[in-house]
């Protein structure tokens, strides 16, 4: 099925000095998205509480998760959310894992793999823990559960270069597939790590700042050393050619100014198009 986007301005979920700046990313990439195959998340406008739970913001993010699922519950076409920080990621996640109940892949491309909980995370930013949620662990009404829920034997990262204890603890512990930025351009790697999970459908997250910095600037958490967006975009097209896409997000674009912004777009729109490319 075609492609509808939804469009989620969140920024409660990062910590970033920028964090604010992904909502205007995330309205930048909405002036270039075809309006009548796009939605809007209206995201609160206040900061929100941690409400004791070690996830800073805590009560705006899970808002935005519920008002994601309810937009997500009537769109028809295969969603792709574009933000806003990682959180943006846990409702649609939630949604094509039930369609695809264990059979869903998830595809991490993020310089980080975003898998503290409360207990590991050392910034408190559910920026860092929106996989760890979608594996089932973490603050209550932020985790995935049932047929929502993916476990990390069906999940690849790809990209990751900077990881802290607590994650690295639980990537071994699960013996977690994950590609380094060199096997990105490998896209025999990516796709055969998909297709040892036994999924039968893939979800396609990219995190902007899998991208080296010197390909794209508006990034609230830059990291050398990443992939290069002419890797990024074949790897994406080939993967969404190849295994048929239940969802995908774009996220951690925050631009530093509107003219800023124009700068990034071109990479950012190749990126929807080879998600669109498997959503058609």
């Amino acid at each position: 099925m075609p492609a509808t986007f939804l469009v989620v301005p969140e920024w409660q979920g990062s910590v970033s000095a920028r964090a604010m700046s992904h909502a205007d990313g995330a309205f930048a990439i909405h002036g270039d998205l075809p309006s009548s195959a796009t939605v809007l998340v209206d995201v609160p406008v206040e900061a929100g509480d941690a409400l004791g739970t070690g996830v800073h913001r805590y009560s705006a993010v899970r808002r935005v998760r519920e008002r994601t699922a309810e937009a997500l519950a009537g769109v028809h076409g295969t969603p792709i959310a574009v933000g806003g920080d990682c959180g943006i990621a846990l409702a649609p996640v939630a949604a094509a894992a039930a369609s695809h109940p264990g059979s869903l892949a998830v595809l991490w491309l993020d310089a980080h793999p975003d898998l503290n909980t409360p207990e590991t995370s050392p910034s408190g930013a559910f920026n860092g823990m929106v996989l760890r949620a979608i594996t089932g662990e973490g603050a209550e009404g932020l985790v995935l559960e049932g047929d929502e829920r993916v476990p990390a034997s069906r999940i690849v990262l790809g990209g990751v270069r900077a990881v802290d204890p607590g994650e690295q603890a639980f990537i071994d512990a699960e013996r977690m597939a994950v590609l380094g930025v060199d096997a990105l351009v490998d896209h025999g790697a990516a796709l055969a790590a998909i297709t040892a999970t036994g999924a039968t459908h893939v979800y396609v997250h990219i995190d902007l700042d899998v991208l080296d910095p010197s390909a794209i600037a508006g990034l609230s958490y830059p990291l050398p050393f990443g992939t290069q967006p002419d890797a990024l975009v074949a790897l994406v097209r080939e993967v969404v050619a190849t295994v048929p896409l239940a969802g995908a997000s774009i996220a951690g674009f925050a631009p530093s100014s509107p003219d800023a912004a124009i700068d990034d777009l071109p990479t950012i729109l190749r990126l929807v198009g080879a998600l669109t490319s498997g959503a058609s």
